[in-house]
């Protein structure tokens, strides 16, 4: 049964002038597994995980309230598809809604990333 459904759309000009403009961007929103990521592929790479980090807040119902960014680590499986690890407030929220898993997807195209999450 689905629980939860989200979506976002983020400009990767937008996180790329996060990144150079302030630094410490990358260690306040981004786990150490994404930040590695990040450095090895880039803007690109970072704006699809703030889109699916902002799609599962609001597959959660309740945007970041109770926890942050970094409660949701984007990290792909051994197949490379992106996954989601959930701890903290995120983690609770989770249980309290009855869950067991989330999904997502992450997208880009045409100077855009888009990140969908279903709750189940």
């Amino acid at each position: 049964m689905i629980r939860g459904l989200g979506i976002d759309l983020m400009d990767v000009e937008r996180i790329r002038s996060a990144l150079e403009r302030h630094p410490r961007f990358l260690t306040r929103v981004y786990s150490p597994a994404e930040q590695e990521a990040i450095l090895r592929r880039g803007a690109e790479t970072a704006a699809g995980y703030f889109a699916a980090k902002e799609a599962v807040a609001k597959a959660l119902g309740t945007g970041f309230r109770g926890f942050t960014t970094r409660d949701i680590s984007v990290e792909p499986d051994a197949l490379g598809r992106p996954a989601v690890r959930l701890s903290g407030g995120a983690l609770e929220r989770l249980h309290t809604l009855g869950a067991q898993s989330v999904m997502i997807s992450i997208t880009h195209t045409g100077g855009f990333a888009a990140a969908v999450a279903v709750i189940e």
